[in-house]
């Protein structure tokens, strides 16, 4: 609202009103004065260009700071509440927050992959959060127990989502550290092949 008292269209539409309000002080319109000015309002607003769209570049950087300090008061407090959840989902948080982590300490990878930036703040702020937080929500007497007909539980539940955003989380990671493990495979062909040029000829 208060956005919107500052734009063009409110701006446009508010001269409108004005002139509607100096053609009944003008004894142009009658008793009608207020639906004059209310109508020019709102045709003034309607014809009036919309707001510029403003692009502004993200800072990887930045973004990526914040997502890790995001990152950590999650797993944080899925320590301080361990006690109410399975062990095994205790121990997945930490490990995709520690692979994440990583991740986001690459601010050079974020940065020329939108598409690898834009999984892992989703990752990040969506889906992690989210698996957690609503088991958490769970009254913790019905988040044990366990369903009628072997059908899993809430628990059970989670940690098979954590261990679906663990497996995501990995297959980030072979795409940020790709080019890191290709180029370590090409030095180790490269010792190999001066190696093998270093070696004295056997004489005959």
């Amino acid at each position: 609202m208060i956005r919107y008292l500052g734009s063009t269209k409110n701006l446009v539409g508010c001269v409108g009103g004005l002139v509607g309000v100096l053609l009944h002080l003008a004894g142009v319109v009658g008793g009608l004065w207020p639906v004059v000015v209310g109508g020019l309002y709102v045709v003034g607003a309607l014809l009036a260009p919309p707001e510029k769209v403003r692009l502004v570049r993200v800072d990887a950087g930045v973004e990526a700071d914040r997502l890790r300090e995001e990152l950590d008061d999650l797993v944080r407090e899925v320590g301080a509440q361990s006690s109410r959840m399975p062990q095994p989902a205790v121990a997945a948080v930490g490990r995709i927050g520690a692979v994440l982590g990583d991740l986001l300490a690459r601010h050079d990878a974020l940065a020329a992959d939108p598409d690898l930036r834009h999984t892992a703040v989703r990752l990040v702020r969506t889906d992690l959060p989210l698996s957690v937080q609503t088991y958490l929500n769970l009254p913790w007497w019905f988040a044990v127990k366990q369903r009628a007909g072997g059908e899993p539980g809430p628990g059970d539940e989670l940690v098979t989502q954590l261990g679906l955003l663990e497996a995501e989380a990995h297959r980030l990671a072979e795409r940020v550290y790709a080019a890191d493990v290709n180029r370590q495979a090409d030095h180790t062909r490269y010792l190999r092949e001066r190696d093998a040029g270093e070696q004295p000829e056997e004489e005959t």
